[in-house]
């Protein structure tokens, strides 16, 4: 019998780590993307254990070694005095206890890598796709250059402004939040004065929050700056902030934090937007994946992993049951969709919590971080011990 032919549709990371995982179980994978070349735009993100076994599992540890960023702890801060509320371990405490590290990684880093393990024959720039047709057993993918790919599945990973997901299920209908974000990657050489541990330190404020950590190998700090009631409404990750409009906003906070915006060589906003759970994920012999069916707020730092999550799912699905593919792809959706809607709640929680104005819930939320916190190892295992491949997971 043939091998099960599967169109990738997006070469991001959920789409190219979806395409490695169906790969190695045996299935004809073609990944079609539509930018010129493969590659992340952005900064920083975060690949907890969940993820970094299933990476590990495909034969990337040592790429990820060389490229990403192991940190000690996660450091939930005051916004005035530095003070730490929490520090929760990330390093060996964690690759202990859950068989996998934690990774900080620059997303041109990782879609790098991940591009690199694909077989280049396998792997389509500038496929801009324009339809989608189901016929019998197959679907046919068309593209905006004329070409076309007939398949026996199709995967939409094609991120958050996803043309599989207005395809097959309409319109989406975002939300802006109020919430507007800054980044910037400074360079090790400017910020070595501020003596920055190796971890993620999250400063909460009022009315906002900073989040920084270093990546691409300790050579850059990654830092995103948060703040409600923002007018800008784009969600695009390429628009050109100001600098001087951060530094504004964040002109009483710690001198760690502006220090690290001072040394901004440039800024990129963009508009968070939050978007109801989908009720469906699949239809016939299309499913979708990632960002592309549930985008999260980044407050809890799982979008990428669960994007890889998803397609180590959706590959030991198919082995199993390979011969029933609108079965598989339901099976699929059905164990894949409470836990992430789950992650979005919380991601939507944090957004408040991270947020709050000084004084008695702020006080609640500290006085709790500070006596167990959220993030210990019991706490945080619900997340980091599930393993989204493994067979047991699928059968359960």
């Amino acid at each position: 019998m043939r091998a099960l032919r599967v169109s990738v549709v997006g070469g991001g990371i959920g789409g190219l780590s979806a395409a490695l995982a169906l790969l190695k179980a045996g299935f004809d994978v073609q990944v079609y993307e539509q930018a010129p070349r493969f590659g992340e735009i952005g900064a920083g993100l975060q690949i907890s254990p969940n993820a970094s076994r299933l990476l590990h599992r495909l034969g990337l540890r040592d790429s990820m070694e060389r490229w990403g960023v192991r940190p000690l702890a996660v450091h939930q801060k005051r916004w005035d005095d530095g003070r730490t509320l929490q520090r929760a371990p990330l390093g060996p405490e964690v690759e202990q206890r859950f068989g996998a590290p934690y990774y900080h990684f620059h997303r041109g880093d990782l879609a790098f890598l991940l591009a690199e393990a694909m077989p280049q024959d396998r792997a389509h720039a500038g496929h801009r796709l324009v339809d989608i047709e189901e016929k019998g057993d197959c679907v046919v993918a068309r593209f905006e250059n004329g070409a076309s790919a007939e398949a026996d599945l199709l995967i939409g990973a094609d991120g958050i402004h996803s043309r599989v997901r207005h395809l097959t299920f309409g319109p989406e209908k975002p939300r802006f939040t109020g919430c507007v974000a800054w980044r910037g990657l400074v360079p090790a050489d400017r910020i070595a004065h501020l003596e920055i541990e190796v971890a993620s330190h999250n400063w909460m404020g009022p009315g906002g929050h900073c989040v920084h950590y270093w990546v691409s190998a300790k050579r850059l700090m990654n830092v995103v700056c948060i703040v409600e009631q923002g007018t800008w409404q784009s969600e695009s990750w390429t628009d050109k902030g100001n600098v001087a409009d951060v530094m504004a906003r964040y002109d009483d906070w710690h001198p760690t934090v502006r220090g690290l915006i001072q040394a901004f060589p440039e800024t990129f906003i963009w508009a968070l937007h939050d978007r109801a759970p989908l009720p469906a994920w699949t239809q016939g012999r299309v499913a979708l994946l990632g960002d592309a069916c549930h985008p999260m707020l980044p407050m809890m730092a799982q979008g990428a992993a669960q994007a890889i999550e998803d397609g180590a799912t959706l590959a030991a699905i198919l082995a199993i049951m390979k011969d029933d593919v609108p079965a598989a792809l339901h099976r699929y959706e059905e164990l894949r969709k409470p836990r992430a809607t789950r992650l979005q709640e919380a991601s939507a929680v944090n957004r408040v919590r991270f947020h709050l104005p000084d004084g008695p819930d702020q006080q609640a939320r500290d006085a709790a971080m500070t006596n167990g916190g959220d993030r210990s190892l019991d706490n945080i295992a619900w997340l980091y011990d599930h393993d989204a491949g493994a067979p047991s997971s699928v059968l359960s």
